[in-house]
């Protein structure tokens, strides 16, 4: 199975890099996007085959090393191969 692991940061969080994204974008005639919020995707696969058990373990990963949770929220998807 293919797991990935969205981590976005919490709203009310500052995000000085969609900050910069944005006046730069506005800088470049893009002044009509806004709202810019960065996050990060991490992929990977496992051989485990039972999907509840995928999803407990890679949200434990999630919990304890992928995010910040003080700052970060995360989603976990999984897709058979």
């Amino acid at each position: 199975m293919k797991v990935r692991v969205i981590v976005r940061l919490k709203k009310g969080v500052l995000d000085p890099q969609g900050k910069a994204i944005e006046k730069t974008a506005a800088k470049q005639g893009y002044e009509k996007f806004k709202g810019f919020r960065l996050g990060k995707i991490i992929e990977f696969q496992t051989d485990e085959t039972d999907r509840e058990t995928v999803l407990r373990q890679a949200e434990q990963l999630a919990d304890k090393f992928l995010a910040n949770t003080v700052i970060e929220n995360y989603e976990v998807q999984i897709e058979d191969n």
